[in-house]
């Protein structure tokens, strides 16, 4: 929390006011986060929109969303001038990682299988992230570390022991989203570690380059889709709310959220999607299967509560 030294006691309440409205605010995007999962399977589903080209509108509409909003303002335009003189290229390969790859993958596993089975799936990202940086770093995973990849393992084995209608295809969709997520969070890290960076900028730029990568890729292999005005909506909705509203709306919440206070919001959505998907997909799991969900969900949390925020 960036606030609460006052000078009286009357300060303090701003501050648990401040963090409530946080909490609630970050809880709201992962909810927002949560339903871009069901709504993506209306449009594959329903309105027979390809995955990659869905993809690639999603986040092409997104990023001239954020576009928009970086230009309007005189200190990100400096910004963005900044980015594209000298720094581009790593944000480009972040771009091209996370959205290109990531999305692109994840959109893929979705037209094959639950929403839930690949939302388990890519909830691992934390788990291979210690593993990636501890190889690269060279830094020995901490006991909890260890006891939290535990309990994940032990979760996604009850998880799918279940009847969980997950395809090959699905499957291997979802595990190229996991790595690429778990690349472009190593990636993501290194970017932001600059000083000065700016949240609006970076993801600006790095969105734009993937998502045009994702839509050319997408246009190429499945060709141009037929949208209807549903279809439209469904695309217009992802991008402006699900997507560029809500970074911003998360990006407020963390002024007053710790780092693991924001990991363990962000936690919820498995939960979430699964219960979302239960609603709306008639994906119904077993109470196996919720156990698991539980256990990885705690298993992940426990992994990634070390001593320092991170």
């Amino acid at each position: 929390m960036s606030e609460g030294r006052g000078r009286s006691a009357g300060r303090h309440r701003p501050d648990r006011r401040h963090l409530r409205r946080a909490v609630w605010l970050a809880l709201v995007v992962t909810v927002l986060w949560s339903s871009s999962w069901v709504i993506i399977r209306f449009g594959l589903d329903d309105e027979g929109l390809e995955p990659i080209t869905f993809a690639g509108l999603r986040y092409a509409a997104a990023s001239l969303v954020l576009l928009a909003g970086a230009l309007s303002r005189p200190t990100t335009r400096e910004q963005l001038r900044s980015v594209l003189r000298s720094g581009w290229a790593e944000l480009a390969t972040l771009g091209l990682v996370f959205y290109a790859i990531t999305q692109g993958a994840q959109f893929v596993a979705l037209d094959h299988q639950p929403a839930a089975t690949t939302s388990l799936v890519l909830s691992l990202t934390p788990l291979v992230v210690v593993v990636l940086s501890g190889r690269s770093l060279g830094e020995r995973p901490s006991g909890r570390q260890v006891a939290g990849a535990a309990t994940v393992a032990a979760g996604a084995g009850l998880y799918f022991s279940g009847s969980l209608g997950a395809t090959t295809a699905g499957m291997i969709a979802a595990a190229v989203a996991l790595i690429a997520n778990a690349l472009s969070a190593l990636l993501g890290r290194r970017v932001h570690r600059v000083e000065g960076t700016v949240p609006l900028v970076t993801t600006t730029v790095s969105m734009t380059v993937g998502a045009s990568a994702l839509l050319v890729a997408g246009l190429a292999v499945e060709g141009w889709p037929h949208l209807t005005a549903r279809a439209l909506l469904i695309v217009a909705w992802l991008a402006v709310v699900n997507t560029a509203a809500a970074f911003t709306l998360w990006n407020l919440s963390l002024r007053h959220l710790t780092a693991a206070e924001s990991v363990a919001i962000n936690n919820t959505m498995l939960i979430q999607i699964a219960i979302l998907g239960w609603i709306f997909l008639s994906e119904v799991p077993g109470p196996g299967q919720l156990v698991g969900i539980a256990l990885v969900t705690a298993g992940v949390v426990a992994s990634q509560r070390t001593g320092a925020a991170t």
